[in-house]
């Protein structure tokens, strides 16, 4: 990929944002931005009209980033559920949460969890995906390929209380208050956006996300196609996508089409949760990664 240093900078003059830390997780969820969020929206523009997040996974940016007005959508629709209820009906979502971590504690472990997991699979909901992915191991929500069957196993951990939940869950409706949740394909939330807007992309790795729902299906050229599309109506655009692995020893590879973004920007994730779950809690002192940031706009 070739970057366009020389081009002409027509957000010259733009401010840039100032993003406090946030780090009070709602859901886990694999490639969460939670604990570097800020740092992501650090280089977005002050002066966003909507902002828009087509590939919502928990939200960390959006929540960092606290827009007064934003669309935020995905195509799973038991996510977006879980997202909605937030938005209208925050008391039914910690009652949701409330009544499955009594079923959890209700046998020895692991079985209450399964229990829910078994009710997930026999019909996806947000209900019980929601206790899910908070409970499960290590955080990392996979689903099979063939049937989409969720198959992480329990977690370790202690999920956490039903009033801890709902703290939470005051703190982050009032975070996203100005969002609508939408569920839909991204090339539909790209075709809403209008100059002036900014659409920040968190799509499936290729290099390490095939065990998301849809990411077997994903397509990063689709996705650069409607980038492009949008980035000629004036509407700026930022992806996170693969950038290093192996502690940098790693720098994947991407096809990237000339001239679609002016900027690339590395930042560092910290370890792989998702290698984490793979080697079982064996060191991983080799598995730091750092994410590229690509903007269709340029920065200071």
């Amino acid at each position: 990929m070739r970057l366009r240093e020389d081009t002409l900078d027509m957000f010259y003059g733009t401010a840039f944002q100032a993003v406090r830390p946030f780090k009070t997780q709602l859901l886990k969820w694999i490639g969460n931005k939670q604990r570097f969020a800020h740092e992501i929206a650090a280089y977005f523009p002050t002066d966003i009209a909507t902002y828009r997040e087509p590939f919502l996974g928990s939200g960390a940016v959006l929540a960092a980033l606290q827009p007064p007005s934003a669309v935020a959508s995905d195509i799973f629709p038991p996510l977006i559920e879980i997202w909605q209820k937030l938005h209208d009906d925050p008391a039914m979502l910690v009652s949701w949460y409330r009544e499955r971590f009594a079923l959890y504690h209700r046998s020895a472990k692991p079985d209450g969890y399964n229990t829910i997991r078994d009710s997930y699979n026999a019909g996806p909901n947000g209900a019980d995906l929601l206790f899910l992915c908070r409970s499960c191991y290590g955080g990392v929500v996979r689903f099979r390929k063939g049937d989409g069957y969720m198959s992480t196993p329990c977690g370790a951990h202690a999920p956490i209380t039903p009033e801890s939940f709902a703290e939470r869950v005051e703190i982050w409706r009032r975070r996203t208050q100005g969002t609508q949740f939408r569920c839909q394909d991204f090339a539909l939330a790209f075709a809403d956006a209008k100059a002036g807007d900014l659409i920040y992309c968190d799509p499936p790795y290729s290099d390490s996300q095939t065990i998301l729902y849809g990411g077997q299906a994903f397509s990063l050229p689709r996705l650069f196609q409607v980038i492009g599309e949008a980035k000629a109506r004036g509407v700026r655009i930022a992806l996170s996508i693969d950038g290093t692995k192996k502690s940098g020893d790693k720098l994947c590879s991407l096809d990237v089409p000339d001239g679609l973004f002016e900027r690339e920007i590395f930042v560092d994730c910290g370890r792989s949760m998702l290698r984490r779950f793979q080697k079982s809690g064996k060191t991983l002192e080799d598995e730091v990664v750092s994410d590229r940031l690509l903007t269709t706009y340029s920065l200071p």
